[in-house]
């Protein structure tokens, strides 16, 4: 297999960098899907481990290889594909995995009064720890310098909307705050452990989890809660963590699949705001 170092691999990257650097002329990438046989997805289940890894490396290697002839900006990457479940499963929520789509989680609780009967994961948690063994075969088998695709990135309040029933959690967010908070808070401690620990094996540079560009360094996320949710309700409950996110981090890339045009303003306010998908 040709290292990808030698087809222009520091300039893509460079590419990427330059697009979002403000103080650089607005420039163009290019993504170019490409693909005419591809390789059957893994089964995302539990005891597939091993599918998913051997995916990875194929998809890793396909990616290489193409960039001896297909002149975009795309960068390989080590790609551990999950779907929005892993935090929300790491708290307990049942999972299902249908045959033709991603893994999605199912309500946990569904009342304010039982934010507090939800136990704390840690990174043992086997969505978690399934994760990093996945990403420490790949590291292994394709070397130090091989770039890692991250994992799905819900903000905690995200995640909050997936462990708790959303029936009740948006008119929680109204009838009990506190308790809304309280989970959140919870998810964000799981939040910071897990993504600091990734950051810590894999590096500060990755590919981010939706679509797919370059970040050589910072946290990207998907909001996708805050277009069912007023101004002031993303102001007092997203905004704050979406900014303690990006400064922790450095910066923010963020995708957002909600109708949301009239958060705009406050998605203004991210410091170090430095792509958005809409």
């Amino acid at each position: 297999m040709p290292s990808s170092a030698d087809h222009g691999l520091a300039q893509r990257k460079q590419r990427w960098v330059d697009l979002m650097d403000p103080t650089k002329p607005p420039s163009l990438v290019y993504l170019i899907d490409y693909n005419p046989d591809p390789a059957p997805l893994p089964q995302w289940c539990p005891d597939r481990t091993q599918e998913r890894i051997d995916w990875a490396m194929r998809e890793y290697e396909r990616q290489v290889e193409q960039m001896t002839w297909l002149r975009d900006d795309t960068i390989p990457c080590l790609d551990p594909r999950t779907g929005t479940e892993i935090i929300a499963a790491a708290f307990g929520c049942p999972v299902s995995r249908p045959d033709d789509n991603m893994p999605f989680a199912r309500p946990l609780i569904s009342q304010p009064s039982e934010v507090g009967q939800v136990p704390e994961p840690t990174l043992d948690a086997p969505s978690l720890a399934q994760l990093f063994e996945i990403g420490d075969a790949l590291r292994r088998r394709a070397g130090p310098d091989a770039v890692m695709k991250l994992v799905d990135v819900q903000t905690p309040m995200d995640n909050a909307a997936l462990i708790w029933d959303k029936n009740t959690f948006y008119t929680g967010i109204l009838d009990a705050p506190e308790a809304v908070r309280a989970l959140a808070d919870k998810v964000c401690r799981l939040f910071y452990a897990f993504y600091d620990e990734w950051f810590r094996r894999y590096g500060a540079e990755f590919i981010a989890h939706y679509p797919s560009y370059y970040m050589a360094s910072g946290m990207t996320v998907s909001e996708d809660e805050v277009g069912v949710v007023s101004t002031d309700m993303f102001r007092e409950f997203f905004l704050p963590e979406l900014v303690e996110i990006s400064q922790r981090y450095g910066r923010l890339g963020m995708h957002c699949c909600a109708n949301a045009r009239h958060q705009w303003a406050g998605f203004k306010q991210i410091p170090n705001l430095c792509l958005l998908n809409l």
